[in-house]
């Protein structure tokens, strides 16, 4: 084969900063280790105050008319279709496409990846394959959301191969619990079975072998000591397999002689290349054959790239008595007679495995080898791996640090032991390097061969931020000083304002008149609001909101999918919806310990609907959870979500211990949850559904015909501990309109007597889940505290909102008006909208954006909507995605 031109075969190990792993540009295969699109034409953002006129160029067509409900009130429409999970139109075959071999390829962990990769345009369209070298949340938790991202790019979407060890058939059968089209996950799982039919040693596999490249698998099973002090593998459960991966380039072909082969009557020409290719010649004048050995130089073995994963110490001993890997090492016979080398080795075990003694002495046998340690460590944790993101947080934290607090990364000291190890300046020298992002090792062309750190994102810390913050922007000085005004003015008023006296809100100038109601109620006078007494009374230990992410569909460069955490303090927490890169957010928010603080303590999760935006997070914080809490006293975690959310966790915890226990949402209707409540927990708590949406009559009635009856008292009874260990008068779900069991819910806190002995109404957060308006949304959130509403289309883009049942920002914030909540959050936006959605100023009296790890106190709320206006400064010149540009959207939206 010949040789390969320009540096197209590229290894590129990143650091595990909460996210994405090596990446290996070898024939468009994507290794995972651990856990988009054009922007062509933009235009302004318009944070404005009056909707110009718009093209109609979106990107959805409008549905028709018989897929709509409603009758003639237009803002309660909605598409039948999707609403009842009949909207599944014809999508290509997904079928894999033969394409033609390409020396360029993508090799990365699944986690976080799809932010990485659109921060630095790495296109995943590329990709063929992706493996595995384990299977567990920590590897694969991407990987859901990462299928559905391909199944939605160009018109017919595309498909990969997906390779990993046996235990990928456990995934394969979870994944195809929520992921619609089956041909989306074309997975291939080797193990055992292959070993038996196999030429190789019975702890290798080859893999693809083709002329770009060879791949070959080695399992590494832990070994645990047993009572007699010896070592086995019979605890070991699915999930423990990890996987080497050894990838082997085709050898190099020896330099051509010009000059031997003139000698042996050889003229140039066609010949020449022929003999290059390895291919014998007749001679053009002597009557002899001529040989690619007579002319050739000596071949040069092709370059060999491994990825090691080793996750625990009980792999050690497997991985060190590996037969295939001897032809490697420098001290074996193999290795001498087939000349093979490595020239690469990524290391994807812990630093508390990789800097043991025994895996040191296993490294050196490599000889020189270039070791690229890309496990995690601490000192890690202090370069965010997301740029971009980091960027806009500080950003907004130097504008707002009362509803941004420092991210959790810029505080991070690394351990003693992490110091002391890193001061060691000989470690480049004997060959080990710290990955980094995009640090690069070139295998082609064979001159190049090494190391390449011209990609690697130059380091930045708050201060270099705020400085260039400074000089873009210079009146944004002075804003940090006005909003802190706001909260000095409201401590002012709560100590002088006698308790459970009435307040009077006195709003900005720039605010207009509100819209009209859905319902068509009278409005409240607009400078006469009463500050609840929930939040009068409040002190910063009783509950805060914590947005982990706030955009829709896909994750983004600047904001992440659906997640929001409840802060209840010395109570605990709760997670509403929990998507892709959840965990990351929490590290990022509150640091890593602080992160599994709040893991720990969660008492319950509460998933909204099957989309994956909501939900794909949610083993990687149950098994996080369940590692933290081993050896300790603790009850299983309380997970509430549609009914087949529980299919997809019992199928993944065959792989690993997710120590839940699941609540169907149709049992925590409000009927139901007030029934089981005031009586035993063992009766009867079968949902009475005449007051809903699904009543009978109702045109909601088709969409959740039975619902189901609870199968387990025990999670019925751990549902009532929960809420009196949180503090929770009643959590209860509300059916909403969007696809088939999507739902809404209401959180209530019990009430509490102050200091003058005046008894307080418990605070009521209402979040809306997925939904476009609807009168069951509405009259749950009558009076709340807060209304956390998606948003996901601007005003100009009604027609998608109904066609994707989702709601645009007026009619988020005409729900919230018309069922009087005190304050009204946006969420979940269309990823269109980089940074800051289109919306009307004149909307936003008592309206609040989130932005991801925004944290918004109850005591704040008075001054939330006075922020906002503020803020905008930083985006004054900021562009949004015009819909016609090739928007990527997930399969499933």
């Amino acid at each position: 084969m010949p040789q390969v031109p320009a540096p197209l075969r590229l290894l590129l190990p990143l650091s595990q900063t909460l996210a994405p792993c090596p990446l290996l540009h070898l024939s468009r295969r994507l290794f995972t280790s651990s856990s988009f699109g054009r922007a062509a034409s933009l235009r302004a953002l318009a944070y404005r105050r009056h909707h110009p006129p718009r093209r109609g160029n979106s990107t959805l067509r409008k549905a028709p008319k018989e897929e709509m409900a409603g009758g003639g009130d237009k803002e309660v429409a909605f598409n039948r279709k999707r609403a009842e999970g009949r909207d599944v139109g014809k999508r290509g075959s997904m079928e894999l496409k033969a394409r033609k071999l390409n020396p360029v390829n993508t090799t990365c962990y699944v986690q976080g990846l799809q932010r990485f990769c659109t921060e630095h345009k790495i296109k995943l369209s590329k990709i063929d394959h992706i493996f595995l070298t384990r299977v567990c949340s920590e590897t694969a938790g991407g990987l859901p959301g990462l299928v559905l991202t391909l199944a939605g790019i160009g018109d017919e979407g595309m498909s990969v191969n997906i390779w990993g060890p046996s235990d990928l058939d456990f995934l394969a059968g979870a994944m195809r619990s929520f992921i619609p089209n089956r041909a989306m996950l074309h997975t291939h799982s080797f193990g055992a079975e292959w070993n038996a039919s196999s030429s190789q040693p019975k702890d290798s596999v080859v893999i693809l072998n083709d002329e770009v490249v060879r791949i070959s698998a080695m399992f590494v099973k832990p070994r645990y000591p047993n009572g007699a002090g010896s070592l086995n593998d019979i605890d070991m459960k699915p999930g423990d397999t990890a996987i080497v991966y050894v990838c082997e380039l085709p050898e190099i072909k020896g330099k051509f002689d010009p000059a031997k082969a003139a000698a042996l009557g050889l003229r140039p020409g066609p010949k020449y290349r022929e003999l290059q290719l390895g291919n014998s010649v007749q001679s053009d004048q002597f009557d002899e054959m001529v040989h690619p050995s007579d002319v050739l130089g000596p071949s040069i073995p092709g370059p060999a790239v491994l990825l090691v994963d080793c996750p625990t110490q009980y792999h050690m001993p497997e991985l060190f008595s590996l037969q295939s890997l001897s032809c490697f090492y420098e001290d074996s016979s193999n290795q001498r007679e087939s000349g093979k080398k490595v020239n690469c080795i990524i290391h994807l075990g812990p630093s508390s495995v990789t800097k043991s003694v025994d895996y040191q002495n296993w490294m050196k046998r490599f000889g020189e080898t270039q070791h690229i340690m890309a496990g995690h460590e601490i000192k890690n944790m202090e370069i965010p791996i997301l740029k971009g993101s980091a960027r806009i947080s500080s950003r907004l934290n130097f504008v707002c640090p009362q509803l941004f607090p420092s991210s959790g990364f810029w505080s991070v000291k690394p351990a003693n032991d992490v110091m002391e190890n890193d001061k060691s300046t000989s470690l480049e020298a004997c060959g080990i390097v710290s990955a980094q992002n995009l640090l690069k090792f070139h295998l082609r062309p064979y001159a190049q061969l090494g190391l390449d750190s011209a990609s690697i994102p130059s380091s930045f810390t708050y201060k270099d931020i705020v400085k260039e913050l400074v000089s873009e922007i210079p009146e944004v000085r002075e804003v940090p000083e006005q909003v802190l005004k706001f909260w000095q003015n409201n401590a002012n008023v709560k100590n002088i304002q006698p308790a459970g006296s009435l307040m009077l809100m006195v709003e900005e100038t720039w605010i207009g008149q509100k819209s009209a109601k859905l319902d068509g109620s009278p409005k409240h006078p607009r400078d006469n609001q009463e500050i609840p007494c929930c939040v009068e009374d409040a002190s910063r230990e009783d509950m805060e909101i914590t947005f982990l992410g706030t955009g829709s569909s896909q994750p983004s460069k600047y904001r992440n999918v659906s997640s929001v955490y409840i802060n209840l303090y010395a109570q605990g927490g709760i997670l509403l919806d929990c998507g892709e890169g959840t965990l990351g957010q929490l590290k990022r928010r509150f640091g890593v310990n602080g992160a599994d603080e709040a893991v720990k303590n969660l008492r319950c999760i509460w998933i909204s609907h099957i989309h994956a935006d909501h939900h794909t997070g949610l083993a990687r914080v149950l098994a996080l959870r369940s590692k933290l809490l081993k050896g300790m006293p603790h009850k299983p975690l309380l997970v509430i979500g549609p009914r087949p959310l529980e299919r997809f966790l019992s199928a993944y915890s065959t792989l690993e211990d997710l120590d839940m226990q699941f609540l169907d949402c149709r049992n925590t209707l409000k009927p139901s949850v007030k029934a089981f409540l005031s009586e035993n927990v063992t009766g009867s708590a079968t949902p009475q559904l005449e007051n809903t949406m699904f009543a009978p009559g109702s045109r909601m009635e088709n969409y959740n015909r039975k619902p189901a009856s609870p199968r387990d008292t025990t999670a019925l009874a751990n549902f009532k501990e929960v809420l009196q260990e949180s503090g929770l008068e009643i959590l209860y779900s509300v059916p909403v309109v969007h696809c088939p069991q999507a739902f809404g819910v209401v959180l209530r806190a019990t009430e509490k007597v102050n200091s003058a002995g005046k008894v307080i109404p418990g605070w009521k957060v209402v979040y809306s889940g997925d939904t476009r308006p609807c009168p069951a949304l509405i009259d749950a959130s009558r009076d709340a505290t807060v209304l956390i509403h998606e948003a996901t289309f601007e005003d100009s883009m009604k027609d998608e909102a109904i066609a994707r049942n989702h709601s645009t920002t007026k009619e988020a914030i005409e729900v919230g008006t018309s069922a009087g909540a005190y304050r009204i959050i946006l969420t979940h936006f269309s990823q269109r909208y980089p940074k800051i959605p289109v919306i009307d100023e004149v909307d936003m009296e008592k309206t609040c954006i989130a932005f991801d790890l925004m944290s918004v106190n109850l005591a704040d709320l008075p001054v939330l909507p006075k922020v906002l206006p503020h803020l905008k400064v930083l985006f004054k010149d900021e562009m949004v995605v015009e819909e016609a540009d090739e928007i990527q959207e997930a399969a499933v939206y």
